[in-house]
Protein backbone atom coordinates (compact mmCIF):
# COMPACT_ATOMS: atom_id res chain seq x y z
CA UNK A 1 0.00 0.00 0.00
CA UNK A 2 2.73 2.47 0.90
CA UNK A 3 4.45 1.94 -2.43
CA UNK A 4 1.18 2.88 -4.06
CA UNK A 5 0.97 6.06 -2.01
CA UNK A 6 4.45 7.04 -3.15
CA UNK A 7 3.39 6.89 -6.78
CA UNK A 8 0.60 9.43 -6.13
CA UNK A 9 2.70 11.98 -4.24
CA UNK A 10 4.34 14.52 -6.54
CA UNK A 11 8.05 15.15 -6.27
CA UNK A 12 8.87 18.58 -4.79
CA UNK A 13 10.46 20.96 -7.25
CA UNK A 14 14.05 22.07 -6.91
CA UNK A 15 14.62 25.71 -6.19
CA UNK A 16 15.41 28.25 -3.50
CA UNK A 17 18.61 26.44 -2.63
CA UNK A 18 17.01 23.01 -2.33
CA UNK A 19 18.93 19.99 -3.66
CA UNK A 20 17.74 18.32 -6.85
CA UNK A 21 16.84 14.80 -8.05
CA UNK A 22 16.79 11.92 -5.56
CA UNK A 23 18.54 14.08 -2.95
CA UNK A 24 15.59 16.47 -3.04
CA UNK A 25 13.07 13.71 -2.53
CA UNK A 26 14.89 12.12 0.37
CA UNK A 27 16.39 15.07 2.22
CA UNK A 28 13.53 17.56 1.95
CA UNK A 29 10.82 14.99 2.57
CA UNK A 30 12.83 13.52 5.45
CA UNK A 31 13.20 16.96 7.04
CA UNK A 32 9.47 17.63 6.78
CA UNK A 33 8.51 14.55 8.79
CA UNK A 34 11.69 14.56 10.91
CA UNK A 35 13.13 11.21 9.87
CA UNK A 36 16.46 10.22 8.37
CA UNK A 37 16.90 10.08 4.56
CA UNK A 38 17.39 6.31 4.85
CA UNK A 39 14.02 5.94 6.61
CA UNK A 40 12.44 8.10 3.90
CA UNK A 41 13.84 5.73 1.28
CA UNK A 42 12.34 2.76 3.09
CA UNK A 43 8.96 4.52 3.18
CA UNK A 44 9.17 5.13 -0.57
CA UNK A 45 10.09 1.49 -1.15
CA UNK A 46 7.10 0.27 0.87
CA UNK A 47 9.25 -1.24 3.61
CA UNK A 48 8.22 1.20 6.36
CA UNK A 49 4.76 2.60 7.02
CA UNK A 50 3.80 6.25 7.40
CA UNK A 51 1.30 7.66 9.89
CA UNK A 52 -1.49 10.07 9.05
CA UNK A 53 0.07 13.25 10.52
CA UNK A 54 3.36 12.66 8.69
CA UNK A 55 1.53 11.99 5.43
CA UNK A 56 -0.55 15.12 5.89
CA UNK A 57 2.64 17.13 6.36
CA UNK A 58 4.08 15.73 3.14
CA UNK A 59 0.90 16.42 1.21
CA UNK A 60 0.97 20.02 2.44
CA UNK A 61 4.64 20.37 1.56
CA UNK A 62 4.11 18.99 -1.96
CA UNK A 63 1.06 21.16 -2.61
CA UNK A 64 -1.49 18.34 -2.88
CA UNK A 65 -4.77 20.21 -2.48
CA UNK A 66 -7.24 17.83 -4.13
CA UNK A 67 -9.54 16.79 -1.28
CA UNK A 68 -10.50 13.45 -2.80
CA UNK A 69 -6.88 12.44 -3.46
CA UNK A 70 -5.83 13.51 0.05
CA UNK A 71 -8.58 11.42 1.62
CA UNK A 72 -7.70 8.44 -0.57
CA UNK A 73 -4.07 8.57 0.52
CA UNK A 74 -4.93 9.05 4.18
CA UNK A 75 -7.34 6.11 4.03
CA UNK A 76 -4.59 4.00 2.49
CA UNK A 77 -2.25 5.04 5.30
CA UNK A 78 -4.79 3.96 7.91
CA UNK A 79 -5.50 0.61 6.25
CA UNK A 80 -2.07 -0.14 4.85
CA UNK A 81 -0.27 -1.29 8.00
CA UNK A 82 -0.42 -4.91 6.95
CA UNK A 83 2.64 -5.88 4.95
CA UNK A 84 2.12 -7.27 1.47
CA UNK A 85 2.85 -10.92 0.71
CA UNK A 86 5.84 -9.84 -1.39
CA UNK A 87 7.69 -8.65 1.73
CA UNK A 88 8.93 -12.22 2.28
CA UNK A 89 10.95 -11.98 -0.94
CA UNK A 90 13.77 -9.85 0.40
CA UNK A 91 15.89 -9.70 -2.77
CA UNK A 92 13.25 -8.18 -5.04
CA UNK A 93 14.30 -4.81 -6.52
CA UNK A 94 12.49 -1.85 -4.90
CA UNK A 95 10.92 -0.82 -8.21
CA UNK A 96 9.53 -4.32 -8.65
CA UNK A 97 8.10 -4.24 -5.11
CA UNK A 98 6.39 -0.97 -5.92
CA UNK A 99 4.80 -2.40 -9.03
CA UNK A 100 3.59 -5.52 -7.20
CA UNK A 101 1.97 -3.30 -4.57
CA UNK A 102 0.10 -1.34 -7.25
CA UNK A 103 -0.89 -4.46 -9.13
CA UNK A 104 -2.20 -6.13 -5.97
CA UNK A 105 -4.47 -3.16 -5.28
CA UNK A 106 -5.77 -2.80 -8.84
CA UNK A 107 -9.13 -3.97 -10.16
CA UNK A 108 -8.12 -4.07 -13.81
CA UNK A 109 -4.86 -4.38 -15.73
CA UNK A 110 -4.59 -3.36 -19.37
CA UNK A 111 -1.25 -4.69 -20.60
CA UNK A 112 0.39 -4.21 -24.01
CA UNK A 113 3.54 -6.19 -24.81
CA UNK A 114 5.67 -6.19 -27.95
CA UNK A 115 8.42 -8.67 -27.00
CA UNK A 116 7.48 -11.01 -24.14
CA UNK A 117 4.45 -12.64 -22.58
CA UNK A 118 3.00 -10.51 -19.73
CA UNK A 119 4.27 -11.56 -16.31
CA UNK A 120 0.84 -12.62 -15.05
CA UNK A 121 0.57 -15.09 -17.95
CA UNK A 122 4.08 -16.56 -17.91
CA UNK A 123 4.83 -20.19 -17.09
CA UNK A 124 7.50 -20.98 -14.51
CA UNK A 125 10.10 -22.05 -17.08
CA UNK A 126 9.40 -19.09 -19.34
CA UNK A 127 9.71 -16.72 -16.36
CA UNK A 128 12.97 -18.38 -15.34
CA UNK A 129 14.41 -17.99 -18.85
CA UNK A 130 13.41 -14.32 -18.95
CA UNK A 131 14.88 -13.58 -15.53
CA UNK A 132 18.10 -15.48 -16.22
CA UNK A 133 18.71 -13.33 -19.27
CA UNK A 134 18.46 -9.99 -17.46
CA UNK A 135 21.36 -7.60 -17.93
CA UNK A 136 21.82 -7.30 -14.15
CA UNK A 137 22.89 -10.97 -14.06
CA UNK A 138 20.94 -11.91 -10.92
CA UNK A 139 22.25 -14.70 -8.73
CA UNK A 140 20.57 -18.13 -8.90
CA UNK A 141 18.91 -17.36 -5.56
CA UNK A 142 17.60 -14.01 -6.82
CA UNK A 143 16.30 -15.66 -9.98
CA UNK A 144 14.33 -18.22 -8.00
CA UNK A 145 12.89 -15.54 -5.71
CA UNK A 146 11.70 -13.48 -8.67
CA UNK A 147 10.20 -16.50 -10.39
CA UNK A 148 8.40 -17.50 -7.19
CA UNK A 149 7.10 -13.94 -6.75
CA UNK A 150 5.88 -13.86 -10.35
CA UNK A 151 4.00 -17.10 -9.91
CA UNK A 152 2.42 -15.85 -6.70
CA UNK A 153 1.33 -12.67 -8.48
CA UNK A 154 -0.66 -14.85 -10.85
CA UNK A 155 -3.09 -15.73 -8.06
CA UNK A 156 -4.70 -12.35 -8.78
CA UNK A 157 -6.14 -13.64 -12.04
CA UNK A 158 -6.60 -17.29 -11.09
CA UNK A 159 -8.60 -16.30 -8.01
CA UNK A 160 -10.62 -13.75 -9.98
CA UNK A 161 -9.39 -10.69 -8.09
CA UNK A 162 -8.10 -8.87 -11.18
CA UNK A 163 -9.50 -8.44 -14.66
CA UNK A 164 -6.75 -8.54 -17.28
CA UNK A 165 -6.88 -7.37 -20.87
CA UNK A 166 -3.67 -8.27 -22.71
CA UNK A 167 -2.73 -7.14 -26.20
CA UNK A 168 0.33 -8.85 -27.68
CA UNK A 169 2.33 -8.23 -30.82
CA UNK A 170 2.56 -11.42 -32.88
CA UNK A 171 6.35 -11.30 -32.31
CA UNK A 172 5.71 -12.41 -28.71
CA UNK A 173 4.45 -15.75 -29.99
CA UNK A 174 7.42 -16.41 -32.28
CA UNK A 175 10.33 -15.41 -30.03
CA UNK A 176 11.85 -18.67 -28.73
CA UNK A 177 12.48 -17.88 -25.11
CA UNK A 178 13.71 -20.98 -23.31
CA UNK A 179 13.49 -23.15 -26.41
CA UNK A 180 10.69 -25.00 -28.27
CA UNK A 181 9.45 -27.06 -25.31
CA UNK A 182 9.18 -24.01 -23.06
CA UNK A 183 7.38 -22.10 -25.80
CA UNK A 184 4.95 -24.95 -26.45
CA UNK A 185 4.02 -24.98 -22.76
CA UNK A 186 3.84 -21.16 -22.69
CA UNK A 187 1.46 -20.89 -25.64
CA UNK A 188 -0.64 -23.67 -24.11
CA UNK A 189 -0.78 -21.62 -20.92
CA UNK A 190 -1.99 -18.61 -22.93
CA UNK A 191 -4.76 -20.72 -24.41
CA UNK A 192 -5.75 -21.91 -20.93
CA UNK A 193 -5.71 -18.35 -19.56
CA UNK A 194 -7.92 -17.13 -22.38
CA UNK A 195 -10.66 -19.42 -21.04
CA UNK A 196 -10.80 -17.54 -17.72
CA UNK A 197 -13.77 -15.19 -17.38
CA UNK A 198 -11.53 -12.32 -16.27
CA UNK A 199 -8.80 -12.62 -18.91
CA UNK A 200 -8.93 -11.39 -22.50
CA UNK A 201 -6.00 -11.91 -24.89
CA UNK A 202 -5.73 -10.29 -28.31
CA UNK A 203 -2.90 -10.47 -30.83
CA UNK A 204 -1.85 -7.82 -33.34
CA UNK A 205 -0.76 -9.75 -36.45
CA UNK A 206 2.29 -8.87 -38.52
CA UNK A 207 0.06 -8.03 -41.46
CA UNK A 208 -1.31 -5.07 -39.53
CA UNK A 209 1.90 -3.18 -40.33
CA UNK A 210 2.61 -0.03 -38.31
CA UNK A 211 0.30 0.77 -35.42
CA UNK A 212 0.10 2.99 -32.35
CA UNK A 213 2.80 2.51 -29.69
CA UNK A 214 4.41 -0.40 -31.52
CA UNK A 215 7.81 0.54 -30.03
CA UNK A 216 6.71 0.78 -26.40
CA UNK A 217 5.12 -1.72 -24.02
CA UNK A 218 3.09 -0.40 -21.10
CA UNK A 219 0.55 -1.36 -18.46
CA UNK A 220 -2.45 0.63 -17.22
CA UNK A 221 -3.51 -0.14 -13.65
CA UNK A 222 -7.07 0.88 -12.85
CA UNK A 223 -8.46 1.13 -9.31
CA UNK A 224 -12.01 1.18 -8.01
CA UNK A 225 -11.68 4.28 -5.82
CA UNK A 226 -8.42 5.91 -6.95
CA UNK A 227 -6.95 7.45 -10.10
CA UNK A 228 -5.33 5.04 -12.54
CA UNK A 229 -1.59 4.70 -13.09
CA UNK A 230 0.44 3.90 -16.22
CA UNK A 231 3.58 1.80 -15.75
CA UNK A 232 6.40 1.73 -18.30
CA UNK A 233 9.42 -0.44 -17.61
CA UNK A 234 12.77 0.91 -18.82
CA UNK A 235 16.40 -0.16 -18.87
CA UNK A 236 17.52 2.84 -16.83
CA UNK A 237 14.47 3.11 -14.62
CA UNK A 238 10.72 2.56 -14.40
CA UNK A 239 8.22 5.30 -15.13
CA UNK A 240 4.85 5.85 -13.46
CA UNK A 241 2.47 8.32 -15.11
CA UNK A 242 -0.84 9.67 -13.87
CA UNK A 243 -3.63 12.07 -14.75
CA UNK A 244 -3.80 13.10 -18.40
CA UNK A 245 -1.17 10.52 -19.31
CA UNK A 246 -3.50 7.74 -18.16
CA UNK A 247 -6.25 9.08 -20.40
CA UNK A 248 -3.92 9.28 -23.41
CA UNK A 249 -2.59 5.77 -22.83
CA UNK A 250 -6.13 4.44 -22.48
CA UNK A 251 -6.98 5.94 -25.86
CA UNK A 252 -3.88 4.27 -27.34
CA UNK A 253 -4.76 0.95 -25.71
CA UNK A 254 -8.25 1.06 -27.20
CA UNK A 255 -6.65 1.74 -30.59
CA UNK A 256 -4.39 -1.29 -30.10
CA UNK A 257 -7.39 -3.48 -29.35
CA UNK A 258 -9.07 -2.24 -32.51
CA UNK A 259 -5.94 -3.15 -34.52
CA UNK A 260 -5.73 -6.60 -32.96
CA UNK A 261 -7.54 -9.77 -33.86
CA UNK A 262 -10.61 -10.61 -31.83
CA UNK A 263 -10.14 -12.84 -28.79
CA UNK A 264 -11.46 -15.83 -30.75
CA UNK A 265 -9.22 -15.14 -33.76
CA UNK A 266 -6.26 -14.59 -31.43
CA UNK A 267 -6.82 -17.95 -29.77
CA UNK A 268 -6.83 -19.62 -33.17
CA UNK A 269 -3.54 -17.90 -34.10
CA UNK A 270 -1.86 -18.90 -30.82
CA UNK A 271 -2.90 -22.52 -31.33
CA UNK A 272 -1.73 -22.54 -34.94
CA UNK A 273 1.71 -21.12 -34.06
CA UNK A 274 2.07 -23.52 -31.15
CA UNK A 275 1.26 -26.56 -33.24
CA UNK A 276 3.34 -25.55 -36.26
CA UNK A 277 6.44 -24.06 -34.64
CA UNK A 278 6.67 -25.75 -31.25
CA UNK A 279 5.54 -29.29 -31.78
CA UNK A 280 5.44 -31.28 -28.55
Amino acid sequence: MYSRMRSFIPTPRAGQGAPSGNALRHTQAADVIEVSPSTMRRIEQGRVGIKGPALTALLNQYGVTDAELRETLLTMARSGKQRGWWAKYGDLPPTYRQYIGLESAADELQNFETIVVPGLLQTEEYARAITSGEATQPTPEAIEQRVAARLERQKLIHEGNLRMVAVLDEAVLHRQIGGPEVMHAQLTALLDASKLWNVSIQVIPFREGAYASMLSSFAILNFAESPGVVYIEGLTGDLYAEGEDVRRCTVVFNSLRASALSATESTAMIKKIRDSEYQD
